[in-house]
């Protein structure tokens, strides 16, 4: 939610603004008669009395202020108690010293909260790594000194290991060794691929069953859900302990199972998760649903510090992409999760390398104006994929929302791992966990690397040092890793499509760049040999000598990860951050801006959903993106409800029904709320009443009241009506009452309308003419109405 008053002042002649914010005699609010289309952000609780009665908000009750499963928060009502709450604690604190030093505690929350959050988070994320190293190598073997060890730890730690044969040696045995005593032949291959394939299943197995027995919420990314909950939305259980705890474990399963998909994006969802849990120690969060979110905002970007050692970049991501609310004191706050998240990750060290970078890379080699060129190209590529992919994954997952395929997701799982394992096993390239691959084809070439990539045919009588070697002619081996880096290519784009949105855990950041890194890496030893062979061409002859390093090809697979991962997501400015922080690579930003610009804009051109969105869309989530334009032309009076043919709407009267008569209405209907007018004859609006503080309230004061029944009437004035002597006692509920909700008039443009509800996050607004009340419109109605002018199926809007 935006700063109020930045965004009222284009319309103070509108009328659209709240009190206090404009000081004009012609702006007289009362609150019996509102004029049409001013609104109040006045907290209702200021402005209602206390009658001689007994007014039962007048002494808080459980569960008052808090949101039903799937609605949306009140973004203004949250605002506002939380500048009562902080209001009065700033006069306490004037009392006594341990008012003041419980004001100072309370203030100091906020970091406290992000403390814990950065050090659980950090925690997590090294433990997950760690895991996923030891059993990613399982698949594959077992380190007899100590199963617990990868075959990268197990090797090292040997004192019979050679630096030429590092990733051989005698404690680390292959399951063929270790089950008949064979390392080389065709049984032992058969025997190693079995075993690979037996693993991966089982792996894939426990991961689906643990999500669909204890945490069904703990599938996907949780980025789409987390977005939508940052914007206000209440999804119970979604952030929860149980979340947490399956989420890890199940991220460890199925990113060892060897499925195309990646953490890094569950990572967002385990520390929003953390956020949750560290909010609810907490009053000053565990009561306000909109503070929650400041918090659950600074998680995210701890989320991936984690995720790719970018604090930065998580600062920048939570910003761009995830957050609906950011104000300034979250910037700072996410600042500071990130480093206390990052810092704890670097203590754990789980890469071994002593860096927190994931892929840290280290040419030697600047870039050069002409190759601009081919990395545009390859922003091209990206924007192409990402909407390949968006387009292809959607209408599977909308094939499996419609279709029996979604009754059996252990079945699916289980036959996409299979496929997956099968086919990956015999490419050394798609055998590999993804993140080793995208490390392997981000490196640049040097004397001591012996990875195919770097086999060229050497000059016997070179004498350059080791960090400056030309460019060569490719050897035997780069041309057998070009078709199997393009065979690895074509399957990566074609399973990740049906990987992602499965009931596991399932990332698409790491699968998104190895797909861009393989076509980037060939593109990069492409222009390396033309380079080569062709120096004397015009293109080459300024930078290019023979004998000169001139092209990087791990420059343009870095590069080409960004162009797809920018394609498929539609970051900019956090992803080019996130990738120089990644690797390292500061000198190279202008190449990453190059291509992430344009595949965004190759993206845009064919749609303007990131995956994300897509899914948000496809999940029908009330989710009001602010990046949505809106410019048709039609009026509040054409989107409110009631319409011409059906029912009126369902209103209370501020002094003429009974206890009974509203609580027939609320069983009757299942409506959020109910405008409070004069009379039905009058239709003049009072104000606005929540139904489930309505539900509450009653339900309190039969159980605390003497002399509430059936028959009693409910108030909402300030003094009870007149009423015959042998009446019952009356209900007054005037605290209940929001004397200030939000109006335009019928006449409104719906792009002022759409524009006011994403800016403030409202739940709803009341349509009136001259005072009177004719209609309202919600967040589900203004959503809905966008899908329409849009040709897009409006009843897709599931929740409100």
């Amino acid at each position: 939610m935006p700063v109020l008053k930045s965004f009222f002042l284009p319309y103070r002649c509108m009328r659209v603004v709240p009190l206090g914010l404009c000081r004009s005699p012609a702006y007289v609010f009362d609150p019996r008669f509102p004029l049409p289309g001013v609104t109040s952000m006045v907290n209702a609780g200021a402005m209602s009395g206390s009658g001689n009665l007994m007014d039962f908000l007048d002494e808080p009750f459980p569960d008052v202020g808090t949101y039903e499963d799937f609605h949306t928060i009140d973004w203004l009502r949250e605002k506002s108690r939380d500048t009562d709450r902080h209001r009065k604690i700033t006069s306490k604190s004037k009392e006594s010293v341990w008012e003041f030093i419980k004001g100072l505690l309370d203030a100091w929350s906020g970091w406290v909260v992000m403390l814990l959050i950065g050090l659980l988070a950090g925690t997590l994320a090294g433990v997950i790594d760690l895991a996923v190293d030891w059993m990613t190598d399982l698949k594959e073997g077992v380190c007899l000194s100590a199963f617990w060890y990868s075959h990268e730890q197990c090797c090292w730690t040997s004192n019979e290991t050679t630096f030429e044969d590092r990733d051989k040696c005698p404690l680390w045995q292959k399951w063929s060794e270790l089950l008949v005593n064979q390392s080389e032949g065709a049984s032992a291959y058969i025997l190693n691929y079995l075993m690979y394939i037996l693993w991966a299943l089982l792996f894939a197995f426990l991961a689906v069953s643990l999500v669909r027995v204890f945490a069904p919420y703990a599938c996907g990314s949780g980025i789409p859900e987390i977005k939508t909950i940052l914007s206000g939305f209440i999804i119970r259980g979604y952030l929860g302990k149980w979340t947490l705890l399956i989420k890890t474990v199940t991220l460890v399963l199925v990113v060892s199972s060897g499925l195309s998909l990646g953490k890094e994006g569950p990572l967002v969802h385990v520390a929003c998760c953390c956020g949750n849990f560290f909010s609810s120690l907490f009053s000053k969060y565990s009561k306000n649903e909109g503070k929650r979110r400041e918090v659950l905002s600074a998680a995210a970007a701890a989320g991936v510090s984690v995720a790719f050692g970018a604090p930065i970049g998580g600062v920048l991501f939570s910003l761009e992409e995830v957050s609906y609310y950011f104000p300034l004191k979250t910037l700072w706050r996410s600042f500071f999760a990130a480093l206390v998240a990052a810092f704890t990750l670097r203590s754990i060290n789980p890469f071994g390398n002593s860096r927190l970078v994931l892929f840290y890379v280290e040419y030697h080699t600047p870039w050069y104006m002409a190759e601009l060129f081919p990395f545009i190209l390859l922003g091209v590529f990206g924007g192409l994929w990402g909407t390949l992919f968006i387009r292809c994954n959607i209408a599977w997952c909308r094939r499996r929302k419609t279709t029996k395929l979604g009754k059996y997701p252990v079945l699916e799982v289980i036959v996409v791992t299979a496929i997956t394992a099968i086919i990956a096993y015999p490419n050394p390239y798609t055998r590999r966990s993804t993140s080793e691959l995208i490390s392997e084809l981000f490196n640049d070439c040097g004397a001591l690397e012996s990875s195919q990539l770097c086999d060229y045919i050497n000059d016997p009588n070179m004498t350059r040092p080791v960090d400056d070697i030309p460019d060569r002619p490719a050897g035997f081996g780069v041309y057998t890793a070009m078709w199997q880096l393009a065979l690895a290519l074509i399957f990566k784009i074609v399973i990740t499509i049906f990987t992602f949105g499965m009931k596991i855990p399932s990332g698409l950041f790491i699968p998104s760049m190895a797909v861009g890194a393989m076509a980037g890496r060939m593109v990069g030893i492409g222009v390396e040999q033309l380079a080569y062979h062709h120096h004397d061409w015009i293109i080459f002859r300024n930078w290019c000598r023979p004998g000169a390093d001139c092209v990087t090809p791990g420059l343009y697979a870095m590069v080409g990860a960004a162009a797809c991962l920018g394609g498929v997501t539609r970051m900019t400015v956090s992803l080019v951050v996130i990738m120089f922080e990644l690797t390292g690579g500061l000198e190279y930003i202008v190449p990453l801006m190059a291509a992430a610009v344009t595949s965004k804009w190759v993206a845009d051109a064919f749609g303007k959903e990131g995956i994300y969105e897509a899914h948000i869309h496809l999940n029908g989530y009330p989710f009001l993106d602010v990046k949505d334009e809106f410019t048709h032309r039609t009026l509040a009076t054409d989107v409110m409800r009631p319409r011409r043919g059906e029912p009126p709407l369902s209103v209370l009267t501020q002094d003429s029904m009974t206890v009974e008569d509203v609580e027939t209405l609320i069983k009757e209907t299942d409506y959020n709320g109910f405008p409070v007018v004069v009379s039905r004859d009058s239709e003049r609006l009072i104000g606005f009443a929540q139904r489930r503080e309505l539900i509450l309230a009653i339900k309190n004061a039969r159980q605390r009241q003497e002399g509430i029944v059936s028959n009693s009437i409910m108030y909402f004035t300030e003094e009870p009506p007149e009423l015959p002597a042998n009446s019952p006692h009356p209900l007054k509920l005037r605290r209940v009452l929001n004397l200030s909700p939000f109006t335009v008039t019928d006449h409104t443009p719906m792009e002022t309308v759409v524009d006011i509800f994403r800016k403030l996050g409202l739940r709803q607004c009341l349509v009136t003419r001259s005072g009177r009340l004719l209609g309202i419109i919600t967040k589900k109605d203004v959503l809905r109405h966008m899908a329409q002018m849009a040709n897009q199926d409006p009843e897709s809007i599931m929740f409100n």
